[in-house]
């Protein structure tokens, strides 16, 4: 029998370690713009073309290669930054494995320019899919310049399965960020097809947090900063007051990298224990120093997943690292007393004259004595002519988008579905018209079969989303428009996403007016949610929709619905009239899925007749 095992050709080799280390345009700038930092740029300019499917270039000031350095660093595990096994436990770089050049060069077209301060001139290289095509003498500045194009040429299946150029560009300006907040002493550029989006100068850390993602940042950051003998952390976190429901800014950094680490992330929210509300996050920067051989990043190519040695001791040192930050910055709010129009209250002396109150009453006030009284004017003769011709005139208005002011006709198309249609279409019409409200939370009503019992909350959720995603359908949202518009301010990596929502946003109800610089102007909001934050809600959607992504339409609509019923339903604890509780009923039994949320949570429950009977029995 012949041999079957064979050696890979190099090219081969290099595609499949190129499907671990470049998954995306994302990961050629993050490769390459590490590579700039460690070769000590001072200022990196990154450009990308169709978000990088058709050019990526990367531009530094750093040391630049020689002619032998610059063949040789497209070589599989060719590295300048680490010479033996030990040099792993002892990592001062953000590269070490050698893989990322070879990696590139295998899926793309390359140009290299690089000259080293030393050399009069530099040099130019040519590859394609890992084939060297041209190499030559060339004038270009000290540093490198790499120029990245048609990226997965050769592998057409990854090329095809890349996302929407808005989600390649929102990956990209992720990595890009990542780096740009860990090196604030380097100034950083990006430019999308030619138009700036970036362009970070050197700064204090401070400055260039609110240089990424906007100026608002800058008042509800507080200031960290521990130095123990296990590690040092420093950075900032958020105010308890900015705590958000989604879209959180929240990273972690240890040694100049960044990491991803759900434990660590943990104890900064269990720092915010009874601060902020039950399900909402905080924003943080957070940096780590740890001595190099007390970590591990050699176990992703990603370099993202990070082991600690000493893991529980720095969870409890970042716990109260952030607890003396929230207890030490955090301003106790002010009591503001409004003197304008109020009594005077006098300073006690004890040595002044005090004298006793004295009552002033009218001693010739008689109750029992009749006074006169003016008399009111009759209704003049004719009256009846004011109202002529206005029987069987009365308009019927449009119906209010608002929860108690909808009435729901018992022969709605959708009725009431759920497991047992016949016994459920029995208990939407033999329900009790009398309900009761316990604990502000949940309503109950008898029927035919026991007694039912409805979340309120979760229940007006279902009924506004489903009003709102037929508005939506329809193209009939009705707009109410703010008396002073409000201002919202978006970071560039969200801002992609608002410039894709806005049809949608507009088809609910808002108006929004882009103001330039990832700030918008909130016109209007959907009639109905009348007491809502405006800018809150506008953000919270924002989040949502980029959680789901905006390439499918109908899931980014089914989000915007869904978050704008969160924060417009009804909360728990409101007391309600019995007429608002029949409403919320009548509503729940003319949707489409009565039994559910949107999100999958139970609206009602039915104690059945049997059980009460057990119970009692």
């Amino acid at each position: 029998m012949s041999d079957i095992i064979q050696l890979l050709p190099d090219s081969v080799a290099n595609q499949i370690a190129a499907g671990e280390v470049i998954q995306r345009p994302a990961s050629v700038i993050k490769e390459l713009v590490e590579n700039a930092v460690d070769a000590g740029a001072k200022t990196v300019n990154v450009l990308v073309v169709d978000a990088g499917r058709t050019s990526i270039q990367v531009i530094d000031d750093g040391k630049g290669m020689s002619e032998t350095d610059a063949r040789l660093s497209f070589e599989r595990h060719a590295t300048s930054k680490i010479r033996n096994a030990a040099d792993l436990f002892s990592l001062r770089t953000m590269g070490f494995r050698g893989e990322a050049l070879a990696s590139v060069a295998a899926v793309s077209q390359i140009e290299l320019k690089t000259r080293q301060e030393s050399d009069e001139i530099g040099t130019c290289l040519t590859i394609s899919g890992s084939k060297f095509t041209g190499q030559e003498s060339c004038s270009c500045p000290i540093g490198s310049n790499f120029l990245i194009e048609n990226l997965f040429f050769n592998v057409p299946a990854r090329r095809k399965f890349l996302k929407s150029n808005t989600t390649e560009l929102n990956n990209i300006i992720s990595a890009f960020e990542r780096i740009a907040l860990v090196y604030p002493q380097i100034a950083f550029t990006l430019h999308s097809n030619g138009v700036e989006m970036f362009s970070l100068k050197a700064c204090s850390l401070r400055q260039r947090i609110v240089e990424v993602f906007g100026k608002k940042l800058n008042q509800n950051l507080l200031p960290v900063d521990v130095e123990t003998t296990l590690c040092k952390v420093h950075g900032f976190i958020g105010k308890p007051e900015a705590a958000r429901k989604k879209g959180a800014l929240q990273y972690f950094f240890v040694n100049g990298r960044y990491m991803k680490h759900p434990y660590f992330a943990k104890a900064v929210l269990q720092a915010y224990d009874r601060l902020i509300p039950l399900g909402e996050q905080v924003h943080f920067f957070l940096y780590f120093d740890v001595p190099a051989e007390n970590i591990d990043v050699n176990i992703h190519p990603t370099k993202t997943e990070i082991k600690f040695e000493n893991e529980q001791a720095i969870w409890q040192i970042l716990l109260a690292a952030v607890k003396e930050a929230i207890g030490k910055f955090n301003d106790v709010p002010s009591i503001d007393f409004d003197m304008e129009g109020k009594p005077d209250i006098p300073v006690f002396n004890p040595h002044a004259d005090i004298l006793a109150p004295k009552v002033k009453y009218n001693p010739n006030y008689n109750p029992f004595r009749e006074t006169p009284h003016p008399k009111m004017p009759v209704a003049p003769d004719g009256w009846e002519e004011l109202y002529a011709g206005l029987e069987g005139s009365q308009e019927t208005t449009a119906p209010s988008p608002a929860l108690f002011d909808k009435t729901v006709d018992g022969s709605s198309s959708t009725g009431y579905q759920a497991d047992s249609p016949s016994e459920n279409s029995q208990i939407a019409e033999e329900k009790s018209p009398a309900h009761y409200q316990y604990k502000g939370c949940y309503i109950m009503t008898a029927v035919k079969s026991g007694l039912m019992i409805i979340d309120q909350h979760r229940a007006h959720i279902r009924i506004l989303y489903e009003e709102y995603l037929r508005r939506a359908e329809e193209h009939k949202a009705h707009t109410q428009k703010l008396l002073f518009p409000e201002m919202v301010h978006f970071p560039v990596s969200s801002g992609l996403t608002v410039q894709d929502l806005l049809p949608e946003l507009r088809e609910m109800g808002f108006d929004l007016s882009d103001l330039g610089g990832g700030s918008y102007a909130v016109n209007g909001v959907p009639a109905g949610i009348d007491g809502l934050n405006a800018v809150a809600l506008v953000t919270d959607m924002v989040a949502s929709a980029a959680d789901c992504g905006t390439s499918v339409k109908e899931e980014v609509s089914k989000a915007l619905a869904l978050s704008l019923a969160r924060n417009a339903a009804i909360p728990h604890g409101q007391v309600l009239s019995n007429t608002e509780m029949e409403n919320i009923v009548n509503g729940l039994f003319a949707c489409s899925n009565v039994n559910y949320t949107p999100d999958g949570k139970s609206v009602l429950a039915i104690l059945k007749q049997s059980e009460i009977e057990h119970l009692l029995g």
